[in-house]
């Protein structure tokens, strides 16, 4: 993308459509948590006008710069959730008191 001559804008996606629960399932189980017992739904914040079927088109990014997704939902789910661990565990290690 920063490549090109031109500027444009593109859409990096999957092409996969999931909900937030799926995400919440995979999230929660790569953290060895159980979502019930940290997550809430509050109604209150529901859209008035929500989008039936929401997925990302990357037709033009495949089309004008021969770019495809390597990382499908489950696994990109993952990599966020590892990502997480590693900077807490970094930030707990920071903690300690070394003698």
């Amino acid at each position: 993308m920063l490549q090109q001559d031109k500027p444009d804008d593109y859409v990096v996606a999957t092409g996969e459509t999931q909900t937030v629960q799926k995400f919440l399932d995979v999230a929660f189980a790569r953290a060895g948590l159980d979502p019930k017992k940290h997550v809430s739904f509050d109604e209150r914040y529901l859209r008035p006008a929500e989008v039936d079927l929401l997925i990302g088109d990357a037709s033009k990014a495949k089309r004008k710069l021969g770019w495809e997704p390597k990382v499908k939902f489950k696994q990109l789910a993952e990599i966020m959730v590892d990502a997480d661990i590693g900077q807490l565990q970094k930030e707990m290690e920071g903690r300690h008191i070394r003698s």
